[in-house]
């Protein structure tokens, strides 16, 4: 597990999705969109990244139509934005069923809260994916509903204020290094999800399982 945290001020927890509580995978949107694209494969991927107007749309500045113009640009895509948005919604792989377990076991202790960097397109996809995932969090920020992202100081500032505590009352878990850090430099004790049992590890010091 990476990183130390001190159980007795932890009052509620808080998640990342992506990566801790479900799998995703964009090769899947690359495979996706390798057809419709006049640009060879190894050339499509070095074209598809997590840049500005990806970062708007994750903060809901862009949207979903407006974002895939400029894949259709970026990606030499000659598709509709159905066909397009299918690509983006295959990323979504397998629910990551011992953290969620270890969440659901955890809330009867402690509030648990969902923090991911989504936008309005993916958010629809894995509620409809995964229906066990927001009934198990007390409550879920998306990114593109609070118009703030990972790992911007704000966006952790938000997110405290509307739980209603101090950030070094809540544990954040998350699988990047650099939102862990953003956790940190705002207050938050956070431990990076490498695996189930980093969160399981974590949730042992803090009594909630056994």
């Amino acid at each position: 597990m990476n990183g130390r945290f001190d159980p007795s001020v932890v009052k509620a927890l808080l998640f990342d999705l992506g990566g801790v509580v479900f799998a995703f995978d964009f090769a899947h949107a690359l495979a996706h969109w390798a057809p419709l694209s006049s640009l060879p494969a190894d050339a499509l991927g070095l074209a598809f990244s997590h840049d500005e107007d990806y970062q708007r749309h994750e903060r809901g500045e862009l949207s979903s139509a407006q974002y895939f113009d400029t894949l259709r640009r970026k990606l030499a895509l000659n598709a509709s934005d159905e066909a397009i948005e299918a690509g983006w919604n295959a990323i979504f792989r397998e629910e990551i069923g011992e953290t969620l377990d270890a969440v659901e076991a955890a809330r009867r202790y402690l509030p648990c809260y969902a923090f991911s960097n989504t936008n309005k397109s993916h958010h629809a996809a894995w509620r409809a994916a995964y229906p066990r995932i927001e009934p198990a969090f007390d409550r879920v920020f998306a990114s593109s509903d609070i118009g703030l992202r990972k790992p911007e100081r704000a966006a952790f500032e938000r997110v405290c204020r509307e739980i209603g505590l101090p950030p070094q009352a809540l544990l954040f878990f998350d699988d990047l290094a650099e939102n862990v850090a953003g956790a940190r430099a705002c207050g938050l004790q956070a431990v990076q999800v490498h695996s189930p049992a980093d969160v399981r590890g974590a949730l042992r010091q803090l009594s909630c399982l056994p």
